[in-house]
């Protein structure tokens, strides 16, 4: 920390601290944790962060929240531009003890992004004043379901660590399920039970997430929907909206701007 940091900080003490740094594709930053909350805002590129929650696909145009001392590791998908506000107890407090998506608007973007410039300029002052409206913007927030569970069931396991090795993999459950030495119920129910989710709902968010990269490389729509095991575009683009609440098209507008 710069001396005039050090001395904003003694006058006022830092409600958020913050850290801007760019990544390269396929950069994996180790299983760790911290003291404090940390809002993870992909500025640009894609992000796969795995929690004890899940998996976390971050990209573009959202953030993660990842509670005080949750360990977790995060893989960048691409080249990425990190931006990361660490926020005390007390503010943290209000986003909650579980890892979140939160979709961001033009007004939270510019607000993290101010944060982090003024955490960079040490006036401590300055964050105190946009830290309520961050707040108060990020508790209504959108949040998007760019979550992929992970099981404890060693059939369950295998089954989905061949769904995310190969994304376009078009097995049956019936077909899986004879592969794992289990019946199709009992896959269909260990589904529901530990990943909440349909079998069919967690595949398109394998396949979601690995669209993104694809996109964010600049990659074409029609081949990232043959790549995610789609028969036609018009399919993968309804699963997109679905799920994103814009289309491919939509999203890859959003990027360039």
């Amino acid at each position: 920390m710069s001396q005039s940091r050090q001395g904003a900080a003694s006058a006022t003490a830092w409600p958020a601290t913050a850290l801007t740094k760019n990544y390269p594709k396929g950069c994996l930053i180790p299983r760790h944790r911290h003291k404090r909350g940390q809002l993870i805002y992909a500025a640009s590129g894609v992000m796969q962060v795995t929690t004890r929650e899940g998996i976390w696909i971050v990209p573009p145009q959202r953030s993660l929240w990842v509670p005080a001392a949750m360990p977790h590791e995060i893989r960048m998908e691409g080249h990425v531009a990190v931006r990361t506000l660490y926020l005390d107890r007390t503010a943290g407090s209000l986003l909650g003890d579980h890892c979140r998506i939160l979709a961001i608007t033009d007004l939270l973007r510019e607000l993290i992004l101010a944060m982090v410039g003024a955490y960079g300029a040490g006036d401590a002052q300055r964050m105190h004043m946009m830290l309520p409206l961050l707040l108060h913007e990020l508790h209504g927030a959108d949040e998007s379901a760019i979550r992929i569970p992970t099981p404890s069931d060693p059939r369950l396991r295998k089954v989905c660590g061949r769904l995310l090795a190969d994304p376009s993999r078009t097995d049956t459950l019936d077909q899986l399920a004879q592969q794992v030495g289990a019946s199709s119920r009992t896959l269909a129910r260990l589904f529901e039970s530990e990943l909440k989710m349909s079998f069919v709902r967690w595949r398109q968010h394998v396949r979601l997430a690995r669209a993104l990269s694809r996109l964010n490389a600049g990659a074409s729509i029609k081949s990232v929907a043959r790549d995610a095991g789609y028969a036609s575009c018009s399919a993968f683009c309804v699963m997109f909206r679905q799920v994103m609440g814009i289309t491919p098209t939509g999203y890859g507008r959003r990027m360039i701007a």
